[in-house]
């Protein structure tokens, strides 16, 4: 992954806000950094999730800068349609893997808080993919987004997709 300007600035607007900043704000104000107590099976669980959730995203952010020769931000979108790697088999592995790493820190830090926020972020990000996203991708791709959208799934990997 070439380090860009634009590609740091586009990670530090969107990932780092959504999957460090906020849950850490929320965690501070509700007074859960002070009352954490280390539980083996929420540490392992939790840990295991953000851990799956970043290596996605560092896929995919690999994929968007290194084929796509894009960012993973509206103002600075692929030139070309990712359709390889994890593309094959999901649409939209990077919100999967953003998801991932929300629901692995509410779990990890127990938190009904940050679990709210998961589920305000993933309702958020659903609607933003069907209601923006695809629309986008159609307008600039065209043909070659149609045909990919039909035979790859939105949410959900299919192990033979295409």
């Amino acid at each position: 992954v070439t380090l860009s300007p634009t590609l740091i600035k586009a990670v530090i607007l969107f990932p780092f806000n959504v999957m460090v900043i906020i849950p850490a704000l929320i965690l501070w104000i509700s007074d859960q950094f002070q009352s954490y107590q280390f539980r083996i099976i929420p540490v392992v669980v939790g840990g295991v999730l953000i851990l799956v959730g970043l290596y996605t995203i560092w896929i995919t952010v690999s994929l968007f800068t290194d084929y796509g020769k894009g960012t993973p931000a509206p103002y600075a979108p692929p030139k070309i349609l990712v359709i390889i790697g994890i593309y094959k088999y999901v649409r939209n592995p990077m919100m999967i893997g953003v998801w991932s790493v929300l629901f692995g820190e509410a779990i990890l830090f127990f938190s009904f808080w940050v679990l709210i926020w998961f589920l305000i972020f993933f309702t958020a990000s659903i609607l933003f993919v069907t209601l923006w996203e695809e629309g986008d991708l159609e307008s600039r791709f065209g043909e070659s987004y149609r045909e990919y959208k039909k035979k790859v799934p939105r949410w959900i990997p299919r192990r033979f997709s295409l």
